[in-house]
């Protein structure tokens, strides 16, 4: 069931909704980073209130295209909005989840697990600097391994996305020269490569080009199979991705403090934490049309806060603490209103 569902993320949909369901349905769109966990969480509801999801796994950007236009009744990003975006588009946003993204390669010789980089000689490979896999910086690090001289081809998101947002986020902030030549956001200027669109389309481009690299959130390399990289941390220590070290980096999470809820954890300090990790974010008006549909996502997403726990985990990403979910409930929920009522009065 769960392949199935990535592969529907390449073409960008999710129905988890029964035809005598539908009237019932809960309407979004945005990141594909979180959707392999939404879709779990979605079959789980449609089975216990009957009311299913139909979520637009279609990137960051139209996700916030679309709740920007109104066209949904919420929108997801893995970039969170700054609070002058949110105030001008009378949106409010909340991390539902939080995840890794990792590095993942195919590179015929190199064993699964046995490539270390550092962010400085990925940002190098990423700006086209460094075009063969066993380039001097690449050998430095993998002392032992025999690498072969094969072309690296690196693979990009090629729509406007969350996952480009936290992995040029962190590649700007380890590499100077990254941060002037590209920069970071949700669509960079790639020097080289190929692009793809979504998760689930980096992942195939990466297991069907030898040489290849590219970047995508941690259950899309479980899923199919990567061969994922370890990473030089803040702390100089090379980590695995894994549930530990995304936990380890989320331990960092200001959220309290955190002016409409803008936070980015790529980079974060100690020896266990993972350095691409990221907060995925939902996106609702504080000035709903439809009081109904607007209580009803809350209610899903209410939902998955209590439930959703063990089903995140099972797929390595890290659900919100409960602490955290209160101050959401309280602190951002309250803001979602329609005719001046607030929707969410639980």
């Amino acid at each position: 069931m769960f392949k199935r569902l990535l592969t529907a993320a390449a073409v960008g949909s999710l129905m988890c909704a029964s035809a005598g369901a539908m009237a019932q349905s809960i309407n979004g769109a945005g990141a594909t980073f979180p959707y392999p966990v939404y879709s779990k969480w979605a079959d789980a509801y449609q089975n216990e209130t009957d009311i299913g999801l139909n979520y637009q796994a279609i990137g960051s950007g139209g996700g916030i295209q679309q709740i920007s236009a109104r066209t949904v009744t919420f929108g997801a990003s893995d970039a969170p909005l700054k609070p002058e975006e949110l105030k001008k588009n009378t949106l409010v946003q909340w991390p539902q989840i939080t995840g890794g993204v990792v590095p993942v390669v195919h590179v015929e010789g190199v064993d699964k697990g046995g490539l270390k980089l550092d962010g400085k000689t990925l940002a190098d490979i990423y700006q086209g600097k460094i075009k063969k896999w066993n380039d001097k910086a690449i050998a430095q690090l993998n002392e032992g391994v025999d690498l072969p001289s094969t072309n690296i081809t690196p693979v990009y998101r090629a729509e406007g996305s969350g996952t480009n947002f936290l992995f040029t986020h962190y590649l700007a902030q380890v590499s100077d020269e990254f941060k002037t030549n590209i920069g970071e956001g949700k669509s960079v200027a790639w020097p080289s490569g190929v692009g793809a669109k979504a998760n689930a389309g980096v992942a195939s481009q990466v297991g069907q080009i030898n040489g290849a690299i590219g970047y995508v959130e941690y259950a899309y390399a479980v899923e199919n199979d990567l061969n994922v990289v370890s990473m030089k941390n803040k702390a100089g220590k090379f980590v695995t991705p894994n549930i530990e070290s995304f936990k380890a980096a989320a331990g960092n999470a200001d959220w309290k403090d955190a002016e409409g809820m803008y936070l980015v954890l790529t980079n974060q300090p100690g020896e266990g934490s993972w350095p691409i990790v990221g907060a995925s974010f939902i996106l609702m008006h504080t000035d709903v049309k439809d009081a109904e549909a607007a209580k009803r996502a809350l209610a899903f997403f209410d939902w998955a806060y209590e439930n959703g726990d063990d089903a995140a985990t099972e797929l390595n990403y890290v659900p919100i603490p409960s602490n955290v979910a209160e101050l959401v409930r309280e602190q951002v929920w309250s803001q979602i209103k329609a005719d001046g009522k607030a929707v969410w009065d639980k």
